[in-house]
């Protein structure tokens, strides 16, 4: 604790002065002890999180496939490339794999033409596969633009060996 030290201090006067001295060391201890509490309990930046609704995995994958008219396909590619197809398997070429960019516009066009084209709505489902060299940015930029669309049935898979292989032609 503090300590107060009263000095009387001798002088020819008639009343006696105190000299009154506190003694401050304990106040620099408690002085860091708040520096130090405040910088633990101080959050310095807000976490950047992305909330992804993913389903729960379920022991018995779904028996439907979703048609090729009730979906579109991103393929997130390297250098900030975007292809989209609304192709089967044997179906799927260099002439049908769409090249586009990441503008808001485009995408969100393209969704909602496939969207208009799609025989059941109620299923329209937009697929998006990044390959290897796509960057996290573009992810976020097509979910951007997903969630600008306002479709809520989307999902992200790997890219599949029949679409690696039409892609790899058209990036080469």
């Amino acid at each position: 604790m503090a300590e107060v030290i009263a000095q009387e201090k001798q002088g020819g006067s008639k009343q006696r002065k105190k000299l009154i001295r506190v003694d401050m060391t304990p106040m620099v201890d408690l002085g860091f002890l708040l520096i130090t509490f405040f910088m633990f309990t101080t959050n310095f930046t807000k976490p950047n999180v992305m909330d992804l609704g993913l389903p729960a995995k379920s022991p018995h994958p779904p028996k439907h496939v979703v048609d090729t008219k009730n979906q579109v396909t991103f393929i997130l590619g390297k250098d900030n490339r975007v292809f989209y197809h609304q192709e089967a398997a044997e179906d799927l070429n260099s002439s049908n794999l769409k090249e586009t960019n990441f503008s808001g516009i485009n995408i969100t066009k393209i969704i909602s033409e496939a969207y208009n084209k799609a025989p059941k709505k109620e299923n329209f489902t937009i697929i998006i596969e990044p390959t290897d060299d796509a960057n996290y940015k573009n992810f976020v930029d097509i979910l951007d633009n997903i969630a600008i669309s306002k479709k809520e049935r989307y999902g992200i898979t790997d890219i599949k060996p029949w679409e690696k292989k039409v892609y790899e032609e058209l990036t080469k």
